[in-house]
C-alpha cells in the first residue's frame, strides 16, 4: 500500500462519523510524516493528535529515575491518553477538545497545545505504543477504528534517529549510544506488536 492510498481512507470515512486512526510505528519510521501527508491530502476534515503529547516532564522523570530511559513505555502518562481518545470518541457537537503536544526543542509536553473541532471528521494518532498488550496501553487500542503500522527500512530509521537527537543537541557520539541503549530497544517492544495492526504500510519500498 502506498503511503498516500486514500482509498482505505475513504472506507473507513464512508459513514460520515468520527473516526480515530492510528499510525504505529518504531522511532524514525516516518509516522508523523505519513500523519502530516494525510492530513494534507484531506483539508478540513483531519487533526492530528501525537501520542508524544503525553511524555512525563522531565521533572517527574527524573524523580522517578527514569530520565535516562525517555520514550520507554512507562515514561508517558498511558492513562491520560486513553482518557483523551476517549473524549475524542464522544466529543459533543460544541465542544472543542483539547490535546497536549510535545516540543523537542525544550524536550516537555505542553498542555492544551492541539485544538481539536467537533466538526473534524478523522482524529489521527500516531506514536510508539498504540498496540502495546500492558498497563493502561491495553485500553489504547480498542478506542482506535484502526490502527496501521508504519516500517521503513532499518538503515534510514536508525540514521533519521541520530540525526534528530544531533539536531536538538546532542554530539553524534551520544547520539548514537542513545540510539542504541534506548530507541532500539523501544523498537523491539513495538515490533513485536505488527501482527496487531489492521495494516502494514511500507515507506520507501
Amino acid at each position: 500500500m502506498s503511503p498516500l492510498d486514500l482509498a482505505p481512507l475513504a472506507r473507513l470515512l464512508a459513514d460520515g462519523q468520527r473516526k480515530l486512526l492510528g499510525l504505529v510505528g518504531a522511532p524514525g519510521s516516518g509516522k508523523s510524516t505519513l500523519a502530516q501527508a494525510l492530513v494534507e491530502a484531506l483539508p478540513g476534515r483531519a487533526q492530528v493528535v501525537p501520542m508524544d503529547g503525553f511524555h512525563l516532564a522531565q521533572a517527574e522523570l527524573q524523580r522517578l529515575g527514569r530520565a535516562e530511559r525517555k520514550g520507554a513505555p512507562d515514561t508517558f502518562d498511558s492513562a491520560g491518553f486513553a482518557v483523551l481518545l476517549r473524549r475524542l470518541r464522544g466529543q459533543g457537537p460544541q465542544e472543542v477538545v483539547y490535546a497536549p503536544e510535545f516540543r523537542r526543542e525544550i524536550e516537555e509536553p505542553i498542555a492544551g497545545a492541539i485544538a481539536v473541532l467537533p466538526q473534524t471528521q478523522l482524529v489521527i494518532t500516531e506514536g510508539n505504543y498504540l498496540l502495546l498488550d500492558e498497563g493502561p496501553w491495553i485500553e489504547v487500542g480498542p478506542l482506535l477504528d484502526e490502527v496501521w503500522y508504519v516500517e521503513v527500512d532499518d538503515a534510514l530509521r536508525l540514521e533519521r534517529l541520530v540525526q534528530r537527537h544531533q539536531q536538538f543537541g546532542r554530539s553524534r557520539a551520544q547520539a548514537l549510544a542513545w540510539v542504541a541503549q534506548t530507541d532500539e530497544p523501544n523498537a523491539r517492544r513495538i515490533a513485536a506488536t505488527r501482527e496487531r495492526a489492521h495494516r502494514v504500510i511500507r515507506i520507501g519500498g
